[in-house]
């Protein structure tokens, strides 16, 4: 595994995903992008359609996506899928087996957050439920696809700041016990993304598959969707008279770490850490600002045979590496 410090990039916070991309060649290269038509997934794909990938976009709404997606040029399929159904996670694997042979870029880009208590059929809460299980289980079930990318192929999973707030709790993981609160939820969530891709990437690297959690940084998208105004404002992401905070990225910039993390020579080779603008993050200490760094629960490697033992048994579906 990787060593969480920051490496020589010469990218940063402002740098955007066409930047990044910008002289690399991914003819030939199959790419998949969950949520990849709206908000950091849309930038997300322009700039891998940009680079020559042929690209295949999961999408809760197909109809919406290729609306969305209608101004993008590249070798771009979408397919149905919902996080949230299981039914739905593994009719897309099926579905998507019969066009592709293998994948050679994965991002587990879609997500939902601080949204109010809602359950799936099988009672899990929906943050974690959506954001990691989902991204768990479809990973599960398109694993011959990765493998079949060969070495090279990189996975990257959207984490965030968010998972500052809050571990992972394995003894009540869907607040059953605890009182439900939209954020600690959101930060569980995000916490489990990053720990997903710690124990992906030692259970990939053999196969010359790495993984990489990503923090994008603060950018106005459709994730806020649930939240008031008046909210945002409270938390300094808008003054009183609507302008957005100025730490907020551009929706192409948001989009750059992935893209790092996805095609970055400096990458080779490397893998099991989080990154956040354009380079491996610093792991958190007491003094740093709040919103950089990694906690160290976010990056235990203990956290993530656990967890991935866990949602094993949660999903119902093991994970044949």
């Amino acid at each position: 595994m990787t060593i969480q410090a920051p490496i020589n990039s010469p990218f940063a916070m402002r740098s955007t995903a066409l930047e990044v991309i910008d002289g690399i060649d991914l003819s030939g290269k199959i790419a998949l992008v969950t949520g990849g038509y709206s908000g950091l997934g849309l930038e997300t794909v322009r700039a891998l359609a940009h680079a020559g990938a042929k690209i295949f976009v999961a999408a809760r709404r197909p109809d919406a996506a290729k609306a969305d997606l209608d101004g993008v040029t590249g070798d771009i399929t979408v397919l149905q899928m919902d996080l949230s159904d299981p039914a739905s996670i593994d009719a897309f694997a099926v579905e998507l087996a019969k066009h592709t042979d293998r994948i050679n870029i994965l991002i587990n880009n879609a997500a939902i957050m601080a949204c109010p208590l809602a359950r799936d059929p099988r009672g899990y809460e929906s943050q974690f439920a959506t954001n990691h299980l989902g991204h768990f289980q479809m990973t599960a079930r398109i694993w011959p696809l990765v493998k079949a990318g060969g070495p090279g192929t990189r996975v990257v999973v959207l984490s965030s700041i968010g998972h500052a707030r809050s571990p992972v709790h394995l003894d009540d993981p869907h607040f059953e016990r605890r009182d439900y609160e939209k954020w600690s939820a959101y930060g569980q969530a995000k916490t489990a993304n990053a720990l997903f891709a710690i124990h992906l990437d030692k259970i990939g690297a053999p196969h010359g598959v790495r993984a990489f959690a990503v923090h994008p940084g603060g950018i106005k998208t459709p994730l806020q969707r649930f939240l008031t105004m008046e909210e945002q404002i409270a938390m300094g992401w808008y003054t009183p008279d609507g302008k957005v905070n100025e730490m907020f990225k551009s929706t192409e910039a948001g989009a750059s770490t992935s893209i790092w993390c996805a095609v970055s020579p400096l990458l080779e080779g490397e893998g099991g850490v989080y990154c956040e603008d354009c380079n491996i993050a610093k792991l958190w200490e007491d003094g740093m600002h709040p919103y950089v760094g990694v906690r160290p629960h976010a990056i235990d490697a203990d956290a993530a045979a656990a967890l991935w033992t866990a949602s094993e048994t949660m999903t119902g579906v093991e994970f044949k590496a």
